[in-house]
């Protein structure tokens, strides 16, 4: 496993866009799980990076938007 996508780190998925914390790696496929619990996928090793910032922010600001947007009721 690469430094950066170690065992415990965020990564997101980018054909998806899912955050997910690494659980483990075989061959060329890292397995991710949600980071607050739920189902385990995979994806091809090309297909996964560190999340950046951004990347995790981007829920919680998403969420904020449609908050604001809708007078807070979600």
């Amino acid at each position: 496993m690469t430094d950066d996508l170690r065992i415990g780190v965020l990564a997101l998925d980018t054909v998806t866009g899912a955050i997910g914390v690494v659980m483990a790696e075989y061959g060329t496929r890292y397995y991710l799980r949600p980071p607050h619990g739920g189902c385990e996928w995979d994806a091809p090793r090309t297909d996964i990076r560190a999340a950046t910032v951004a990347d995790r922010l981007r829920p919680a600001l998403a969420k904020a938007n449609v908050r604001s947007s809708t007078g807070g009721v979600l």
